[in-house]
């Protein structure tokens, strides 16, 4: 197989575009053009072509997981599914993943720290921070630790409470109110304790 082209620049992603003598075509970064030597009108038997493909897969999916990573906390099981997802082969995700921890650019145990960090700041309740730890597919073994210390949400409740309703509030808005903030991830207990202290009337229905 020889190369016929070999892009000079390369394209927004940071690859070099080739074109094979059999009409086929790949996307390098260029850490593999120059491991491999690559130039216009070099020839690769076989087993060179193999260890290309390799090499541009494995490639790939690192940076993938990189621009994965920088973009959002995730967890080591998540990055795993959202480079399958993109199309990267499984065994080349596992491996980027396995990079990726080394260079510590994921840590499951600080990345549960900072989902529950956003979720409190946001003021909702430990059971959405849950909701958020399950998604992101936290190991449950880290969830206690970074659940620890979550803060007492009653002043958001509370505010939360002021902004959507006055003294005068009728019975259907409260209602509303509160469904809100159990979607929010708060219990039944910490928004009727909020109510009370505003001096607002529980529904029927919400006062067991």
């Amino acid at each position: 197989m020889t190369i016929e082209s070999l892009a000079a620049k390369p394209d927004r992603a940071g690859r070099f575009s080739l074109r094979f003598s059999d009409g086929t075509t790949m996307r390098l970064y260029r850490q593999t053009v120059e491991d491999f030597g690559l130039y216009t009108g070099l020839e690769l038997d076989e087993e060179q072509m193999a260890a290309l493909r390799e090499a541009a897969g494995q490639m790939s999916a690192k940076m993938r997981a990189v621009r994965i990573v920088t973009a959002s906390n995730v967890s080591k099981r998540d990055l795993r599914q959202r480079l399958i997802q993109k199309g990267e082969d499984p065994g080349q995700a596992d491996a980027a993943v396995q990079w990726m921890e080394e260079l510590k650019l994921v840590d499951d145990r600080e990345t549960a720290a900072q989902i529950v960090r956003g979720c409190a700041l946001k003021g909702y309740g430990i059971a959405r921070a849950k909701q958020a730890l399950y998604e992101k597919r936290i190991p449950k073994e880290y969830w206690e630790d970074a659940l620890e210390d979550y803060p007492d949400q009653t002043e958001s409740i509370v505010a939360f409470l002021r902004s959507r309703l006055g003294t005068d509030a009728d019975e259907r808005s409260r209602k509303r109110a509160i469904d809100a903030l159990i979607r929010r991830g708060h219990s039944y207990g910490d928004v009727r304790q909020a109510l009370r202290q505003l001096e607002l009337e529980i529904p029927e229905g919400y006062d067991g």
